[in-house]
């Protein structure tokens, strides 16, 4: 059998990996990109939990309120709320992308820190808002 002369050296990785990269801003936010539809998923659950709760009886609706305005519960709404944005925002850079434009570094450190910061302050406005209506 002939031995072979592509053979890696010993020691070395095979490919790049974690080790081998600099953690940067846009691949925590590709992490968190992933990260929030999977969040996702798992809130339009509670969703039809809801939905499934107002059709079944008014004290079962009652209990699924109750436990949508407990403080836990207003805490899952809110970063519900934040995964949805983030992620709406994150699908509009990456069609940005998907488009050709903005590959250059200064435009994509830009964008992902826009990304992140919109995500927090839209986030942030909206349940101000719902909460001057509600009051």
């Amino acid at each position: 059998m002939a031995e072979n002369k592509q053979a890696a050296k010993p020691g070395r990785p095979l490919s790049p990996h974690l080790q081998i990269y600099r953690p940067m801003l846009s691949m925590t936010m590709s992490i968190m990109h992933r990260a929030t539809g999977v969040a996702l998923y798992a809130g339009s659950i509670l969703l039809v939990w809801w939905f499934a709760a107002a059709a079944h009886s008014d004290a079962y609706f009652d209990l699924v309120q109750a436990f949508f305005g407990h403080w836990f519960g207003r805490l899952v709404l809110f970063g519900f709320t934040w995964a949805l944005i983030h992620h709406a925002i994150g699908g509009i850079r990456h069609f940005i992308w998907d488009m050709g434009q903005g590959f250059k570094l200064t435009t994509v450190e830009w964008m992902v820190r826009a990304n992140l910061v919109g995500s927090i302050v839209l986030t942030i406005l909206l349940w101000v808002i719902a909460y001057g209506v509600k009051s």
